[in-house]
């Protein structure tokens, strides 16, 4: 059986996402997002930074949550949530899959860091001003994609499972301007899906 490592308000909320959409069978191991359970000698044998998500599916362990995105799609999906490598869109889920950890999640990651991670007196306003401009310029180019889609490869797929992700998590930490009417929108479309209700919940 499929075993997910998981932590609140983390990018493990993806990968339940994902499960719940393709409808597959698995056991949620819940920790908290906290160096006790993170950092524990357990966890470290699973992931050897002590991160989540970690999955494991018999004796294979991965822990990138793209790369764990890619894996169920292509070993446990029969073909869905992925256009097909002939397929005109195909070039268009590539882009927008990765365009997630390349250039949206990194200052995500800062802002996070700068704002609820470090105590006040270590926290530095000009990282996070930086961060934050450079996540909104980072997501026009997003919501430009979307004014004539509803999802990133036309249909719904893995690249919003990826991307989808990372925009709910900027439009919670006030970085998705409201003159980005095609995000809003796209927000609106993911949170009307019961398996990513699931995935953020969770």
């Amino acid at each position: 059986m499929l075993k997910l490592h998981h932590a609140p308000n983390s990018r493990a909320g993806r990968i339940v996402w994902l499960l719940e959409e393709l409808g597959l069978t698995y056991e949620l191991n819940a920790m908290r997002f906290h160096p006790e359970d993170l950092k524990s000698d357990a966890h470290r044998a699973r992931h050897p930074l002590g991160r989540v998500p970690v999955l494991e599916d018999g004796d294979i362990t991965l822990w990138e949550s793209g790369a764990i995105v890619e894996y169920l799609i292509e070993r446990h999906s029969d073909g869905a949530l992925k256009p097909s490598i002939d397929s005109p869109e195909y070039p268009a889920y590539l882009q927008w899959l990765h365009y997630c950890e390349g250039m949206v999640m990194p200052p995500v990651n800062t802002i996070v860091v700068q704002t609820l991670l470090l105590p006040p007196e270590r926290q530095n306003a000009e990282a996070l001003g930086q961060a934050q401009k450079l996540l909104t310029r980072a997501l026009a180019p997003v919501d430009e994609r979307l004014a004539n889609v509803d999802y990133f490869a036309g249909t719904f797929s893995g690249a919003d499972i990826m991307l989808g992700h990372a925009v709910f998590m900027s439009n919670r930490l006030g970085c998705v301007p409201e003159d980005y009417a095609n995000l809003k929108a796209y927000i609106a479309r993911l949170e009307a899906r019961p398996a990513f209700v699931k995935g953020v919940e969770t």
